[in-house]
């Protein structure tokens, strides 16, 4: 059994711009003992599917300005938190903390839900990760709206990461609102305490600590077999519709990684280019990004 903490329910309450109901889902296979928390809006019954991931150190909180585009276009939106980070319960070993712990977490969510017609948003670790899902189960996607994120083909060496690194590990205590207003100022006060509010005190932050350690430091860390596969998936067999928005301002997985990541995914149309958008560009960008992503695939009822 895994050892882990749960944020208490008060600590969500009254959060700006955040009506949205929690559901939650206990004791997947190979997850017993931990409960996971998702949203779920939208028409139940909709033939559309928003699965929106988020990345470090942030939480579904995110895609609050996104869900109601997705949910006006008549879609249903299933917004998760990974374990470790929202409401989601928090495994205090960091060791638990694993490139496939997280992604196998995931394929045994979308599973659990019985999610099909699936329109997968991805910004950061939620891309990292869920860029690799999709070949696993490429019956069930659909569609592709991609911000800020790359695949983890091999060791990464980004001057931009290694600042990232330095400020996540900075204290034991990651100064999670801190970090979310430096790599997106347009984040206010009461905004940046939303984002640690699934954080009583450090002994939740393993998760967070943990992140920024998985990425490879070599060809052969867990992962990058795994994401180079998923790189041949978008390049060779991807099928679906896709959208790109970018937050030029990101130094980090700003416009370069996101000029790689257009050549590598079939029929990915430009950019939607945020001019004063940095790494969360859900934050500055993401009411628009939704509806001109729901413009492009036609979806949007004016």
């Amino acid at each position: 059994m895994i050892n882990a903490l749960r944020t208490p329910d008060e600590r969500f309450q009254g959060l700006k711009d955040f009506p949205f109901a929690p559901h939650y889902v206990e004791n997947l296979r190979g997850y017993e003992g931990l409960r996971g928390h998702y949203l779920d809006e939208g028409d139940a019954r909709s033939n559309d599917v928003f699965l929106t991931l988020h990345g470090e150190p942030s939480w579904s909180y995110l895609y609050r300005k996104m869900i109601p585009a997705f949910v006006a276009a008549g879609g249903r939106v299933i917004a998760p938190d990974w374990l470790g980070f929202g409401r989601s319960d928090k495994p205090v070993d960091e060791a638990v903390y694993t490139f496939d712990f997280h992604r196998n977490y995931m394929l045994a969510l979308i599973e659990h839900l019985d999610l099909t017609n699936i329109t997968l948003v991805v910004q950061d670790w939620g891309g990292v990760l869920g860029l690799t899902i999709p070949m696993e189960m490429p019956e069930r996607f659909k569609r592709l709206i991609i911000m800020n994120t790359g695949l983890m083909m091999g060791p990464v060496d980004s001057p931009a990461f290694e600042v990232w690194k330095a400020d996540i590990d900075s204290s034991d205590d990651v100064p999670v609102s801190a970090i979310m207003q430096k790599n997106e100022p347009v984040i206010s006060e009461v905004e940046a305490l939303a984002y640690e509010a699934p954080f009583p005190d450090k002994t939740y932050k393993a998760g967070v600590r943990r992140f920024p350690h998985l990425l490879a430091t070599t060809d052969e860390a867990p992962g990058v077999a795994t994401s180079r596969r998923a790189a041949e998936f978008w390049s060779n067999e991807w099928v679906g519709e896709s959208f790109m928005a970018v937050g030029m301002m990101d130094k980090m997985l700003g416009p370069d990684v996101m000029a790689v990541m257009r050549k590598i995914i079939k029929g990915c149309p430009p950019p939607l280019e945020i001019a004063d958008g940095g790494h969360f560009v859900q934050e500055s960008g993401g009411r628009l990004i939704a509806e001109k992503a729901m413009s492009h695939f036609g979806l949007r009822k004016d």
